[in-house]
């Protein structure tokens, strides 16, 4: 096994070092922390109003849906961020997405117009 020069080890560092940055650059912010919530919406998708925002408050939100709320017609959809940073929600709960937006969208499709009744929290 050949010796490790100390120009071989500078070459590496910067190499490693370059690649890093670019990377990191490359990362949107609000993708790059995993805790970081993402941030509000409020759109018409298929004729129903679906809204995100941050939670405020120390209830049910605060576990679960990792301090995020989302409403269909102004009725709450439970959703949850799982470890794996995808979220699900109680319509669509063996479907992860990505965000969300993207869990309000799939309880609409999955609704097909049928009214989103409360769900009763703890």
């Amino acid at each position: 096994m050949p010796e490790l020069s100390r120009r071989s080890a500078l070459t590496a560092a910067a190499v490693l070092a370059t690649s890093a940055g670019a990377l990191s650059a490359a990362i949107p912010a609000s993708a790059a922390g995993h805790h970081d919530s993402p941030g509000t919406f409020d759109e018409v998708y298929k004729g129903r109003r679906i809204q995100g925002r941050p939670a405020t408050g120390s209830g049910h939100h605060g576990h679960h849906g990792a301090g995020y709320a989302v409403f269909v017609d102004g009725v709450e959809l439970h959703v949850m961020r799982n470890a794996d940073g995808s979220w699900i929600s109680v319509v669509s709960h063996y479907d992860p997405v990505a965000t969300p937006r993207a869990a309000a969208r799939a309880a609409v499709d999955e609704l097909q117009g049928a009214p989103l009744l409360p769900f009763p929290a703890n």
